[in-house]
């Protein structure tokens, strides 16, 4: 293919702190991967996962040591066996795919066989206080879907507030893996009662075995418990979701194959984003076609962004302009 590879690192001021239950982040730094053949480019964003002990250096590093004559000849089958899944995979196999939308005549709609429409995104409030938490909900009357950040302290009390600050919204919890067990079933029949939509990773990866087979009050979602379609199976009997990341997985490639096999097996689809600028999410769009539940609202906490943007009113994320990808 005499493919040629550019990278690039790059740094995104966030408009105020992100906070979880693992970490308060205030900027993040990414990997601009650019692809090009005959005067045609195609380009991603990865910053890979940061508790799996990824950097944008190390993938910089990784991508760097790859064979030239590997890289001239890459395709997207080949890169599944040439990487693992994680962020240098994802920068290479998201360019790979946006340079081959860009040399076919149906773009991107056209190569995955999926027709990319405009989809509503969920957006997160960061972890903070109950009262705090609240503030931030009332404060994006417009946004119907959220997503809150909660932790071991108060989580019962946060949702409360959020949930009589916007009675309107559907509601969907992310505790990072920061619950045990015995909160998990002491809190579940309140979960219900407030009408939470999804369950994501309450349990910590490796310590979700109390998951196996049961019946809980709310559906349960796998985020870092799932990370690639390699995991999908240990994941089926402990979640009734999987939240695909593109970072995780390694690229829009395994990510479709991700999202198969959840509908095949009846699991819920949850597509999300470990932050990061419309270049980011646009690939995720794709898989997002269908999903029960989108996250990527990266670009909503950014100071800047990528030219063209993605086009984000009232929650609804337009499909992307291919100048910016596909």
């Amino acid at each position: 293919m005499n493919l040629k590879l550019k990278m690039e690192l790059k740094e995104w001021r966030l408009k105020a702190p992100f906070i979880t239950a693992a970490e308060m982040i205030d900027a993040i730094q990414v990997l601009q991967v650019t692809v090009s053949q005959g005067g045609v480019s195609g380009r991603s964003e990865t910053m890979g996962v940061d508790y799996l002990n990824e950097t944008v250096e190390g993938l910089q590093a990784e991508l760097a040591a790859l064979d030239p004559a590997t890289i001239a000849e890459l395709d997207r089958e080949l890169l599944q066996n040439l990487l693992p899944p994680g962020g240098s995979r994802n920068g290479l196999d998201c360019a790979l795919w946006d340079l081959l939308a860009k040399q076919s005549v149906g773009g991107i709609s056209g190569l995955a066989g999926i027709a990319v429409e405009p989809v509503n995104t969920l957006f997160t409030l960061s972890l903070d206080e109950p009262e705090a938490m609240a503030r931030q909900a009332s404060a994006v009357p417009d946004l119907q879907r959220l997503k809150l950040k909660l932790n071991a302290d108060a989580p019962l009390e946060c949702l409360a507030a959020i949930r009589a600050a916007r009675p309107d919204a559907q509601l969907v919890i992310d505790a990072n893996g920061s619950w045990s067990a015995e909160m998990l079933m002491a809190v579940g029949d309140d979960l219900a009662r407030c009408r939470v939509a999804l369950l994501e990773q309450p349990l910590p990866r490796g310590a979700d075995q109390a998951l196996e087979h049961l019946q809980y009050p709310v559906p349960v979602c796998a985020d870092e418990s799932c990370q690639s379609s390699l995991e999908l199976e240990a994941a089926a009997d402990r979640y009734d979701a999987i939240n695909i990341k593109l970072d995780k997985c390694g690229g829009l490639t395994d990510a479709l194959k991700m999202r198969e096999w959840c509908r095949r097996y009846g699991k819920k689809v949850m597509v999300g984003n470990m932050l990061g600028s419309s270049l980011a999410m646009a690939p995720a769009l794709v898989v997002a076609q269908g999903a029960d539940f989108v996250d990527l609202d990266g670009p909503l906490w950014q100071h800047d962004d990528v030219e063209p943007p993605l086009s984000i009113v009232g929650g609804v994320i337009a499909s992307p302009d291919p100048e910016l990808w596909g």
